[in-house]
């Protein structure tokens, strides 16, 4: 999971409750998911950091029922690496002074949502850091001490050397050299393992290394045994580490076999044997070399990945028998536009990397395009076919600010995906020095692919079935958004809705939503059947205003009634939007819609917030039901929530049900409505046998 989509686990400690839920709207209008609590007394509060795993605390600087020494002092007993940040009305230096000096570590404006946001983020990702780096370390330790128990029984003779002098060698090292235990090779040089003919040379490359030069991958000489003899013999040369130490690990291998064969086989497990591209194996180890030079501060790298554009509408049209010829031909043309400082290899079904060394920004998107412009206009010929390609080119900059594998990768394969999303054709490489100017212009170019897709009716909807399980008749579906690719794929709303909000088109996509919708009801009805459409609105639309207006005109115009339309509104909304809100379904209600509260459960009090707001069917938040079959607290809190509503004349509904055993769970609670993937995933057709 992204760090940007994880939940926060949130702990508030503030004397008004509407402070603390002004907080959480703050964080959630950030985009950040939480999950709050807030503790009623000092018993309460070391419940709550004993037996649950907290996140984050944010607590009053200036609370009276909790005071924030006691909170930082019950934080601090716990052992736990848990962030006390401290909330305040008015920020100045005595104020910060004293929040940090009794153990916060930092200090929020409590009114200024985007100081909250910033801080809060900026925290968890520190906090996400601190457990990734134990986590790592953890993983470090048993992973050095089974690769050192491998070593140990390995047959292949290596050896760690650290400034020429032997570190560990294991019983094949010792055994091919004569030695009977490693106290005889400590301390002792490789090079007076050398046989002497071969020694200048050698000892030339260890000055080289010793310099920071990077050693051959292999060097072909002659080695010397403890009795004189010497034998020939092949060095293979990795960097590592030894107990935390930088050391060079060393295998020797005895020449058994022809130079010329052992050069061969060493191509055969470099390459990829239907293009002749470097593979994936050889190509991450290259990766991970620039990746470690970045972490130094070496610049000028940048990985580049590319891949034929509408590659599934290409092999529907040659067939599979062409497809190794396919990837050939795109394999040839890719290899021709590379120039001098550049590694290729194949490194998925259909897809290629490129690694540039030596390149700034500039030079590699100059090599993204030379391989782009090489495609364009080529026809390939797969026998009596005859084929025009294009290729997408996602790259990013490699740097100190991106340099893990798991990141280049990650980000490269979102450019990729990006280029292809917008039709192909194209190269998207990302600079961390030049972040601003590039994302400011995939921006633009998604708000003109929005505003098209309104105007052109690119965008599609999508059902996912709604189960009673109190044996309600009707049919009922969740609408999902949905926009149409160039090349006919389909786009997922979290790659462009933040856009839309950003640039104030949600209320048009909410209009072309609730029009559709309706129109496809009406369609419905004519074939006698009965549906009911769940439709989200955003807050964007009842702040423009006149969308009730908008509704009431489409069902007249259909002859829709408009119980047949339920209109969903996240919880996290309502305390913001309040006012609007009211007058909203007021508005509605009166055609006859009913109204559905979503990520409902994650407020402080989401029931006390129903006194203000009265929706007809409550959707339990995700995060409860997503290990509900094996979660004994959360089915506690779902049980809750589902009396709660049905005491108070409500609805419940429990969505992303992925699994029999939640199903059963639920069941057993009386809720009245589910729906997820383990009954049916989204499509675009209603065809789910409601019998």
């Amino acid at each position: 999971m992204a760090q940007q989509d994880a939940v926060i686990r949130l702990l508030l400690v503030e004397d008004r409750l509407e402070d603390a839920e002004q907080l959480i709207s703050h964080l959630r209008n950030g985009g950040m998911a939480v999950r709050p609590q807030r503790p009623e007394s000092e018993d309460e509060l070391v419940q709550l950091l004993s037996g649950q795993n907290i996140d984050i605390v944010l607590a009053s600087f200036e609370a009276k029922y909790l005071p924030l020494a006691t909170v930082v002092e019950r934080v601090t007993a716990t052992g736990k690496d848990i962030p006390v940040i401290s909330s305040v009305t008015t920020l100045d230096e005595k104020t910060t002074l004293a929040a940090l000096a009794a153990g916060t570590r930092d200090v929020v404006i409590r009114h200024r949502a985007e100081h909250v946001q910033a801080v809060v983020r900026a925290e968890f990702a520190a906090l996400g850091a601190r457990r990734g780096l134990r986590h790592l370390e953890a993983s470090l330790r048993e992973t050095e001490r089974r690769c050192d128990a491998l070593i140990t029984s390995s047959r292949d003779p290596i050896a760690y050397v650290h400034e020429g002098m032997h570190i560990r060698a294991n019983d094949a090292y010792l055994e091919m050299f004569g030695f009977e235990d490693f106290e005889e090779i400590e301390g002792l040089t490789v090079l007076d393992l050398i046989a002497p003919q071969h020694a200048d040379d050698f000892r030339q490359l260890l000055k080289k290394m010793s310099k920071g030069e990077a050693p051959p991958r292999q060097l072909e000489l002659q080695a010397q045994r403890t009795d004189g003899s010497v034998f020939d013999a092949v060095m293979e040369f990795t960097p590592a580490t030894y107990e935390g130490e930088n050391c060079l690990q060393i295998v020797f291998r005895q020449q058994v076999v022809d130079a010329d064969m052992v050069k061969e086989l060493d191509t055969l497990r470099q390459r990829d044997p239907l293009t002749g591209l470097y593979n994936r194996q050889f190509f991450m180890t290259e990766l991970e070399s620039a990746v470690a030079a970045a972490a130094d501060g070496k610049t000028g790298q940048a990985l580049l990945l590319v891949e034929p554009d509408h590659y599934d509408n290409l092999m529907a049209e040659v067939g599979l028998a062409a497809a190794d010829d396919l990837i050939k031909a795109v394999a040839e043309r890719l290899a021709g536009a590379l120039d001098a400082e550049t590694v290729a290899a194949r490194m998925s079904d259909h897809g290629f990397a490129v690694l540039c060394r030596a390149h700034d920004h500039k030079q590699s998107e100059a090599q993204a395009n030379r391989i782009r412009e090489a495609f364009k206009g080529h026809i390939v010929e797969l026998g009596e076919r005859s084929l025009s390609l294009s290729v997408s080119i996602g790259g990013v900059q490699i740097g100190e600010r991106i340099a893990s594998v798991t990141q280049v990768m990650a980000k490269s394969g979102q450019c990729l995906a990006s280029c292809e999303s917008m039709g192909g054709n194209r190269v998207e490489i990302f600079d961390p020095a030049a972040r601003d100017r590039a994302e400011e212009e995939r921006i633009q170019a998604w708000v003109q692919r929005i505003r098209e897709a309104l105007v052109g009716d690119q965008f599609v909807l999508h059902y996912q079935p709604i189960i009673s399980l109190t044996g309600a008749e009707e049919e009922n579906y969740d609408v999902y958004l949905r926009m149409k690719g160039p090349g006919g794929e389909v786009i997922p709303p979290m790659t462009y809705l933040a856009i839309a909000e950003e640039h104030g088109l949600l209320d048009d996509i909410d209009r072309w939503v609730i029009s559709h919708a309706i129109a496809v009801i009406a369609e419905r009805n004519k074939t006698g059947k009965t549906t009911n459409l769940f439709v989200k609105i955003t807050p964007a639309s009842l702040v423009e205003g006149g969308l009730e207006n908008h509704i009431a005109e489409q069902l007249k115009a259909h002859g829709v009634a408009g119980e047949r339309l339920v209109l969903q509104i996240p919880e996290s909304k309502v305390f913001t939007h309040l006012k609007s809100l009211q007058s909203f379904q007021k508005a509605v209600s009166a055609l006859g819609c009913r109204v559905a509260l979503e990520q409902f459960g994650t407020g402080l009090n989401s029931f006390q917030m129903l006194t203000h707001f009265d929706p007809a069917i409550l959707k339990i938040d995700r995060s409860f039901i997503a290990d509900l079959g094996k979660n004994a607290e959360a089915q506690k809190q779902v049980r809750a929530i589902v009396e709660k509503a049905h005491a108070a004349g409500k609805l419940a509904l429990a969505e992303f049900v992925s699994d029999a055993s939640t199903m059963s769970v639920l069941f057993g609670m009386g809720v009245d409505f589910v729906e997820g993937n383990f009954l049916a995933a989204p499509g675009p057709q209603m065809n789910y046998d409601f019998g």
